[in-house]
């Protein structure tokens, strides 16, 4: 049950000096918007350290956003529950659903068969997961007004007139508001949130869809049995995942629109601005376009309907002046300190899909398999600015290099977080004065780099990364580098594990291991040059000179 309380006061009635009873407000250290996947992560990890907090969401049950959304219900997080390893960390490399609990007690493999399992599986698993771990959540209760409290942090006032005080909020609603383009005439488009899903309502119609992501696309293959013509339009080129590795760009389950453009089926993608929507003499819907690789020709295109999948933005409407968090990317997201936190309204933090603002088409934080790891970290930079805790770490004894080697190749070989969050999270080993060792785990690179993993002159940091030049190239056309050309290993370019040396925070040295086709990093040439170059950097140290003797 929820660990907020409601207490009760008796105040004077002004129209008949009579006693009445008033609910004040709750009081709560850490009040969450949103029983979303990342709403529940942090509810976990605060459940299960002992924290006072409080879930507030909107819907009936947990998840419910996948009760909607997808629009054509099929998931593009992958649920593959066959991959040969019986260890569950190194599972969840490729278990882009599941939340994370230190017992794997409940996961999303066991709701679903299929590869792009259906959403309504994922809306199912969010509500075990709720109630399985018995994470106070609120339903029916959607949060109205965010304005600041007397005497310091959030007042909350919800649909219910409920008031609640806490100490911080966390907002971790997701992108709720449509983003609709300030195009002359938009009204008279569709909408992705609420056109029809049943392709018979198109057919023989010539369809503009306006915007070229993965809704667009799912749009397109959706209607392309019975639309006579298919355009999407935005003013950039499309960008396929598959060769950028960011799962945000398109993704080959959702393409067979290219098929149908390139072998001249009536169907195009068009790089152009939508200028203007209008009803021309026929009642069609006359939609005039700049083109942008055709020296800024403009054309006017005759549809019967137009669809809007241009994405969706954060609300920040239920804000007060006072606690109105900044945005970014034209507006789209709350900006952001290293800490996930709001740049300009103290104690007010973001969480979930809100997290990509930092990485935005980069690495995975747009997705559960990426936010649920953030999640946890926010968790623990809690712990420490809240509580007095230090991030947890192990102690690994005398730096040396046979300690440092053993350490990195254990979490190289299982890690799920760095393999997830690539260059984003980052495992650290810090080099105490002592000489002794001590081994962080998933700690966001962004923190480190702005001071805010506390001090630590001298550590290694391990990442898994892709090489320079893996979004350029044609993946199925690459060179690779030879199992046994490990002097060249920098020019890796596929997902392969990045150690770099700091002291006082300058980079003193890099090493990369060579790609591995399995991504198995047990065999001598990613073991010896590692354990040498440690060598090298631990130079001076007697502990290394015995143990290389």
């Amino acid at each position: 049950m929820p660990n907020a309380k409601q207490s009760k006061r008796k105040v004077r009635n002004p129209e008949d000096e009579t006693e009445v009873v008033q609910l004040e407000a709750q009081r709560v250290e850490t009040l969450i918007l949103g029983a979303g996947p990342a709403g529940l992560q942090l509810s976990y990890a605060l459940t299960r350290d002992g924290h006072d907090h409080l879930i507030l969401e909107a819907a009936e049950r947990a998840g419910s956003f996948f009760e909607h959304y997808p629009r054509h219900r099929k998931l593009l997080s992958i649920n593959k529950r066959y991959t040969g390893y019986d260890d569950p960390e190194v599972n969840m490399r490729w278990d882009w659903n599941s939340l994370i609990d230190d017992e794997h007690s409940l996961l999303f493999r066991d709701y679903s068969e299929r590869y792009f399992p259906d959403a309504d599986d994922l809306a199912r698993y969010c509500r075990d997961f709720a109630e399985h771990h018995q994470l106070p959540v609120r339903y029916r209760t959607r949060a109205d007004r965010v304005e600041r409290a007397p005497g310091g942090g959030f007042q909350v006032t919800t649909s219910r007139g409920t008031v609640y005080h806490a100490a911080r909020l966390v907002v971790a609603t997701g992108v709720s508001k449509l983003n609709v383009p300030d195009i002359p005439g938009v009204e008279l488009a569709e909408r992705y949130d609420d056109v029809s899903v049943d392709p018979d309502d198109f057919i023989d119609q010539r369809v503009l869809i306006v915007g070229k992501g993965n809704s667009a696309f799912e749009t397109a293959d959706n209607l392309v049995e019975t639309a006579s013509l298919l355009h999407l339009a935005s003013p950039h080129s499309i960008q396929l995942a598959w060769q950028s590795h960011f799962v945000g760009h398109i993704r080959a389950v959702n393409n067979n629109m290219l098929d149908t453009y390139q072998l001249k089926s009536q169907n195009a993608l068009l790089d152009a601005t939508v200028e203007r929507i209008e009803r021309d003499d026929d009642d069609r819907l006359a939609v005039t376009v700049r083109y942008s690789h055709a020296c800024g020709e403009v054309e006017t295109l005759t549809y019967d309907r137009v669809i809007l999948c241009t994405g969706f933005r954060f609300d920040t409407s239920i804000f007060a002046a006072d606690v109105r968090p900044e945005t970014v990317i034209d507006g789209r997201f709350p900006a952001q300190t290293a800490e996930w936190e709001s740049v300009n309204v103290p104690d007010l933090y973001f969480g979930g899909v809100l997290m990509q603002a930092r990485d935005y088409k980069k690495t995975t934080s747009a997705f559960i398999h990426g936010f649920r790891y953030n999640m946890l970290a926010l968790a623990r930079i809690f712990e420490g600015k809240y509580h007095g805790n230090p991030w947890p770490c192990h102690d690994l004894g005398a730096r040396t290099p046979g300690n440092v080697t053993q350490a990195l190749l254990e979490r190289i070989n299982r890690s799920s977080a760095l393999w997830q969050q690539f260059g984003y999270i980052a495992d650290v080993i810090s080099v105490g004065a002592d000489g002794r060792a001590r081994y962080f785990e998933e700690v966001p690179v962004d923190l480190i780099d702005e001071g805010g993993f506390g001090d630590h002159p001298e550590h290694y940091r391990l990442t898994l990364e892709y090489g320079p030049h893996h979004a350029k190239m044609n993946p199925f056309a690459a060179e690779r580098v030879a199992r046994d050309d490990v002097d060249n290993a920098d020019a890796s370019n596929f997902l392969h594990p990045v150690v770099r040396h700091y002291r006082n925070g300058e980079m003193l040295a890099e090493h990369h291991v060579i790609e591995d086709l399995l991504a198995e990093w047990w065999e001598d040439e990613h073991v010896e040059p590692l354990r040498a170059w440690l060598t090298e950097t631990m130079s001076g140290g007697a502990e290394a000179e015995a143990e290389v003797a």
